[in-house]
């Protein structure tokens, strides 16, 4: 989107925050209960008269400027599913612009209703990033604001805004020969939105989620105070904002540790009918000293011609065998590993692989490779991406759920889920892999569960429009409702990742013991209840308690 001009920045900013305090005298509530069975309607705007303006926003001077109009597409997200309209948005070129629209809401009192949302990349599924009649903070618009600075030296690290994109962070990095530690499997993510929740992929058995590699942040509290902190320098603050879901403050500059990257990533598939092997062995490499860099699983129900499928980016090691391989009806569970080298050490990383490969208990027609570039590897979603945004499958709902599983309860989860609930393919990945506790800090916001391997296994659902049957967006939250019911009453210590729920009662089962600590958090830098309403933690007006 191309901004206006500067000069009609200040023109409009007033009479934008004007009709914002307007529409907000009325305070009215949002109160339709949301059902994650329906779409919902886009809610009406009240509008604009220009004989009711308030005098406090016409001291406000903006860097960037505010939107009334064509807001649409912040009321969508990538779930697809919760639709809430806000009444602006402002696009900021400062953090001082974040600061002073917020200070002013929060002097305003808990007599208005007026909440902040920051909207990163959209990829919330259940409507977090959206504000009701309030006002959403397009974070991108901070892009380059300040650039990137990357700091070498021992403990290398990359100064960037909260509103940078990690493919963007990946590519400036790579310049000087770095990349960060720990990743997403998709890098269209701002830092903001992935540091507010934790951050997880395939490198966080070794190097810990997002969140654990990070030394200091700027953050845009519920106060509108501008604060940096680090793990010495308000630190408090600083593992309040790690994994907070944006309750305690907006991320707008972080500072990002980095190491040497290499070039090139040997990347591997093998496959499993023994749900017991498939875990052990990622248990046993997940704890091993010299272990690949990257370890995920997934869940694969009934899915006909799989190792056919898998021969467009991979190579089978015995092709006669694999093409003999009849997946049809089936469970199975696939081992995906990658080890990263840089040319010259191709013969290094080949007798650690194939060491590692010997103590795994695989289907061994079923081992596929590939070597492909470091970026590519990572940006392996994206490219799924442009596949299916060119079939017009990819602005579809996306019911995802996330789990975190303690290793002791992983196999009797399993049994009643991939043995009873789910019976035939659903339309996504299943993800299923283990991470180190040990590697995770427990001081930040990030609930998981009590043991020191847990596993993360998300559903990751798209809906097939118009649709009845497995694909379909009933069936599949039929599904959902099974598991998340399952995993509620089967009292198996599991927690949500990325978490969804809709009362506060709800909210304190999840966070425990970690509740008390939260909602001191939530009085001592949001008060008001500003921050984040889509999370639905607390309600502006409504004690905090």
């Amino acid at each position: 989107m191309e901004s206006p001009p500067r000069s009609f920045h200040k023109q409009n900013n007033i009479v934008c925050l004007k009709l914002c305090l307007l529409l907000f005298m009325g305070c009215v509530p949002d109160t339709t209960n949301l059902s994650y069975s329906q779409f919902l309607d886009t809610p009406a705007i009240i509008p604009y008269n220009s004989s009711d303006m308030a005098s406090p926003f016409q001291t406000l001077s903006l860097d960037g400027y505010l939107s009334f109009d064509n807001n649409h597409h912040t009321a969508k997200d990538f779930g697809n599913v919760y639709h809430h309209l806000p009444s602006a948005v402002l696009y900021p070129k400062s953090v001082s612009d974040i600061s002073s629209t917020i200070k002013l809401i929060f002097e305003m009192g808990s007599g208005s209703e007026l909440t902040v949302a920051a909207r990163g990349h959209g990829h919330s599924f259940h409507g977090q990033a959206q504000a009701h009649r309030g006002v959403v903070i397009n974070m991108e618009s901070l892009k380059g604001s300040p650039e990137m600075q990357v700091h070498l030296g021992q403990q290398p690290y990359v100064d960037v805004s909260g509103g940078e994109l990690w493919i963007n962070i990946l590519h400036e990095t790579l310049k000087h020969g770095l990349a960060p530690k720990s990743w997403t499997d998709y890098l269209h993510l701002t830092v903001g939105g992935t540091l507010s929740n934790a951050g997880i992929s395939g490198q966080a058995f070794r190097h810990g989620p997002q969140i654990n590699n990070v030394y200091q942040l700027e953050v845009v509290t519920g106060k509108g105070d501008i604060i940096t902190c680090s793990g010495k320098q308000d630190p408090e603050l600083f593992y309040a904002v790690l994994g907070g879901l944006g309750q305690f403050g907006i991320i707008t500059k972080a500072r990002i540790s980095l190491q040497p990257a290499q070039k090139m990533v040997k990347w591997i598939r093998v496959l499993y009918s023994d749900f017991s092997l498939f875990s052990k062995d990622q248990e046993l490499l997940i704890s091993a000293e010299n272990s690949f860099d990257y370890i995920e699983g997934f869940v694969i129900i009934n899915r006909t011609g799989l190792l056919n499928n898998w021969r467009s980016s991979f190579n089978p090691k015995d092709p006669i065998q694999a093409s003999q391989f009849n997946s049809d009806g089936k469970t199975l569970y696939c081992l995906e590993m990658a080890k990263y080298f840089n040319p010259e050490e191709t013969d290094v990383m080949d007798q650690i692989i194939k060491i590692l490969l010997s103590k795994l208990q695989y289907i061994p027609s079923t081992l596929f490779t590939s070597e492909v570039s470091f970026v590519n590897f990572l940006e392996r979603v994206h490219l799924s991406e442009i596949k299916l945004r060119e079939k017009g499958l990819w602005e579809v709902p996306h019911p995802w759920i996330n789990l975190l599983i303690p290793k002791s309860k992983i196999h009797e989860f399993a049994e009643e889920v991939f043995g009873n609930i789910l019976t035939d393919n659903i339309n996504g990945p299943i993800l299923m892999y283990p991470v180190n506790k040990t590697m995770w800090n427990n001081k930040t916001s990030l609930v998981t569960p009590d043991e020191d391997v847990f596993y993360l296994v998300a559903f990751l659902s798209s809906v097939v429009p118009s649709s009845t049957g497995t694909d379909g967006f009933d069936k599949i939250l039929t599904l959902n409702r099974r598991i998340l019911q399952y995993s509620a009453t089967a009292n198996l210590g599991i927690r949500q990742y990325l978490p969804h729920y809709r009362t506060q009662e709800e909210w304190r089962a999840h966070f425990g013991s970690q509740w008390k600590v939260f909602i001191q958090r939530k009085s001592s830098y949001d008060p008001l209840a500003i921050l984040a309403p889509g999370q639905r933690i607390f309600k502006k007006a409504v004690p905090i308690i």
